[in-house]
């Protein structure tokens, strides 16, 4: 009976299925965090290049590149500042509207997410490598579940 003693501590099965995943989120990010934090990037800086990487030949939109983000960047001029200044992206405003702007990976950029690439597929076995490749896959399909009454029709180019 702990278990119904233990479910008294949530207001709701929904909350308690809530604070879980924000508990796992938060387990999950501090090993993320390790990885990128001693080369200062962020994670959401991380998943820009990898995004402008996947358009290659092409570019991305600011705000194309925005509405595939994972979360979304509150200042996105901010964030795509800081990937230009440390020389792994390029902007470049349409001629034929300068209020477009286009943006892509640079040299650099792709030779930092090279770098990068055995330390993420090391932190996402450390993150989720205990779980069977069928659990993997029920968790997928559960989370996407959850995440599709609330978020419009996305692209996959998430994943």
């Amino acid at each position: 009976m702990a278990h119904s003693t233990e479910r008294r501590r949530f207001d709701s099965l929904e909350q308690e299925a809530y604070l879980n995943l924000w508990r796992t989120y938060d387990s999950l990010k501090s090993l993320e965090d390790e990885l990128f934090a001693p080369i200062g990037i962020s994670p959401q800086q991380y998943n820009a290049l990898r995004l402008l990487k996947a358009a290659l030949p092409g570019t991305l939109t600011v705000q194309g590149l925005g509405g595939r983000l994972i979360s979304r960047a509150p200042d996105m001029t901010r964030m795509l500042d800081r990937l230009e200044d440390r020389g792994w992206i390029r902007r470049q405003r349409r001629a034929d509207n300068r209020r477009v702007v286009d943006v892509a990976i640079s040299e650099n950029g792709l030779a930092l997410l090279k770098q990068l690439g055995p330390g993420v597929r090391d932190c996402h076995h450390r993150q989720l490598g205990h779980l069977a490749p069928q659990q993997l896959q029920q968790l997928v399909a559960l989370l996407e579940q959850a995440r599709s009454a609330l978020e419009p029709e996305q692209t996959d180019a998430q994943g």
